[in-house]
C-alpha cells in the first residue's frame, strides 16, 4: 500500500508540473502571449510565395505618379479576393481598405506605389518591361507588404479591438500625393498612422526608427535672370546676366553659413546653369535652380523667402530682372518627418516582441524628403526603416540607382511588423475610447 501511494503522489506531482509548463493557445491578438510573435511571424512566412509574387507583378510593370492604374487595378483584384472592403480612387489611383470593427480607435498604416523614371540596368528575371521606368526605390516592396498586412489583419478580423484603414497611396516621388490623399478624406477617423521605408544601409531582419525629426522639408525651386544681350567686345552695352546669376549663386550659399542657427539642418544646393551658346556674345537670359532641404517646415519656408529675395536683390544690382518660381505645381513642397516620440516608443516595443532587441536599432536623420510629413501634420505617426541589405544577392545600392535590387525576404517580415503595429496599437488604446 505504501509503495501505490507513492506511486499515486509521484505521478500527480508530475500530472500538475507538465500542465504548468506546458504552453496554452492563447487567443491570436494575446499580445502578452511569448506565442504572439512566434504565430504571426510563421502566418507571415507562409505568405511568402504570394507576396513576392504581388510584388514582381508590380514590379515588372512599373508606373509613374499618378499613373498607377494598373498597380491600383491589381490591389483592388486583391482585395476582392480577399472579401475587403475598400473605396478609390483618392488622388486619382489610391485605394483605401478596411479592416476590423468599424468603431473607434482607428489606426491607419500606408503604402506608397509609383515608381522612378529610372532605366533599371539590373539583369534578372523580373527587370522592368517598360523601358525608362523602374521600381527603384522600393515602392513595390511596400505595396506587397502593405497588402501582406491587410490579408494577415483580415484572418485575425474577429479580434481586432478596433478599425485599420490602409493607404495605397500615388504620387510619392515628387508629386505630393500624400496631401491629395488627405483631401480626398483617406484617413477617415483615424487618430495614429505608421508607414514603413526600405534600407539598403540596415540588414534584413533590422528596423530602425527615430523620434523628432527625421526627413527634411523639401522644395525645389528655379531663377530666370534677364538682362540685355549684347557683344563681349562691348559688355558696357548689354546686361550682363551671366555676373548677375554668379553672384546670385554665391550669395545663395552664405544663407545656410551666415543665417541658419548651426544647429538646425538645412540644405540649399544649386544643380544647374544655362545660358547662352556663343563664345564672343553675351546671352540675353541665365537660368539656373536646385532644391531646398530643411528638418523643420518652418526652416524650408524661411528658406524659400530668403532665396526669392537674394536672386532678385542681385538682379537689380546688376541692372537685370529676376524671376524665381517654386515649382510648386510641378512639384509640391513636402513637409518634414516628424516621428511622434510616443509612436516610436511604440515601434520600437514591437519591433523587439517580433525581431528582438538586437534588431531594432535607433535610426538616422537624413536629408532625403517624404511625403508621409502630410499625413504628421494632421495625426500623429511614424515612418520607420526597415533593412533589406543583403550582400550575397547584390542587395546593396541606394534607392533611386538603376542598380537597386531587393531581398524579397523582408516581404513577409515588413508584413508582420506593419500587422502588429496596428493590432497591439488598437489593443492598448480600446479603452482610451470616449
Amino acid at each position: 500500500m505504501e509503495d501505490s501511494s507513492l506511486f499515486t503522489v509521484t505521478h500527480f506531482l508530475i500530472l500538475i508540473l507538465l500542465i504548468s509548463i506546458t504552453p496554452t493557445s492563447p487567443s491570436p491578438l494575446d499580445t502578452s502571449s511569448p506565442n504572439y510573435a512566434f504565430q504571426l511571424m510563421n502566418s507571415a512566412k507562409a505568405e511568402k510565395d504570394w507576396l513576392v509574387s504581388i510584388r514582381r507583378q508590380i514590379h515588372e510593370y512599373p508606373e509613374l505618379r499618378f499613373e498607377e492604374h494598373n498597380t491600383s487595378a491589381l490591389i483592388r483584384r486583391e482585395l476582392d479576393m480577399l472579401n475587403i472592403s475598400y473605396t478609390s480612387p483618392f488622388a486619382q489611383t489610391g485605394v483605401v481598405a478596411q479592416v476590423g470593427s468599424g468603431s473607434p480607435p482607428v489606426v491607419a498604416l500606408r503604402a506608397d506605389m509609383d515608381a522612378l523614371p529610372l532605366q533599371e540596368l539590373v539583369e534578372w528575371e523580373h527587370k522592368s518591361k517598360i523601358d525608362g521606368r523602374m521600381h527603384g526605390c522600393g515602392h513595390d516592396a511596400h505595396t506587397a507588404m502593405l497588402l501582406g498586412a491587410v490579408k494577415l489583419l483580415k484572418k485575425r478580423e474577429e479580434l481586432l479591438k478596433g478599425t485599420v484603414r490602409l493607404l495605397f497611396q500615388p504620387a510619392e516621388e515628387g508629386g505630393s500625393g500624400a496631401s491629395y490623399m488627405i483631401k480626398d478624406g483617406a484617413l477617415g477617423n483615424a487618430e495614429a498612422i505608421f508607414a514603413m521605408h526600405i534600407d539598403f544601409e540596415r540588414s534584413t531582419g533590422t528596423i530602425a526608427s527615430i523620434a523628432g525629426p527625421a526627413l527634411a522639408a523639401v522644395c525645389f525651386f528655379e531663377a530666370k535672370i534677364e538682362g540685355q544681350a549684347g557683344h563681349a567686345a562691348i559688355p558696357h552695352e548689354a546686361k550682363d546676366p551671366v555676373i548677375a546669376a554668379s553672384f546670385a549663386i554665391l550669395a545663395l550659399q552664405q544663407l545656410i553659413s551666415r543665417e541658419v542657427d548651426p544647429l538646425h539642418s538645412q540644405v540649399l544646393s544649386v544643380t544647374y546653369i544655362r545660358g547662352g551658346t556663343a563664345m564672343n556674345a553675351i546671352p540675353h537670359v541665365v537660368e539656373f535652380g536646385g532644391t531646398l532641404r530643411s528638418l523643420t517646415t518652418n526652416g524650408l519656408y524661411q528658406l524659400q523667402k530668403r532665396v526669392r529675395e537674394v536672386i532678385e536683390g542681385q538682379a537689380i544690382v546688376h541692372r537685370c530682372n529676376a524671376f524665381v518660381d517654386m515649382k510648386e505645381e510641378e512639384h509640391p513642397s513636402i513637409p518634414a518627418v516628424i516621428n511622434d516620440e510616443v509612436l516610436h516608443e511604440h515601434v520600437q516595443r514591437v519591433g523587439k516582441l517580433l525581431l528582438g532587441s538586437e534588431n531594432v536599432k535607433l535610426g538616422n536623420k537624413v536629408m532625403a524628403g517624404e511625403d508621409f510629413g502630410s499625413y504628421q501634420e494632421v495625426i500623429p505617426g511614424v515612418m520607420l526603416s526597415i533593412g533589406i541589405r543583403n550582400e550575397e544577392l547584390g542587395a546593396v545600392h541606394s534607392p533611386h540607382s538603376p542598380y537597386f535590387f531587393l531581398d524579397e525576404d523582408v516581404l513577409p517580415i515588413g508584413a508582420a511588423i506593419s500587422t502588429a503595429l496596428a493590432e497591439i496599437y488598437l489593443e492598448e488604446h480600446q479603452n482610451m475610447v470616449h
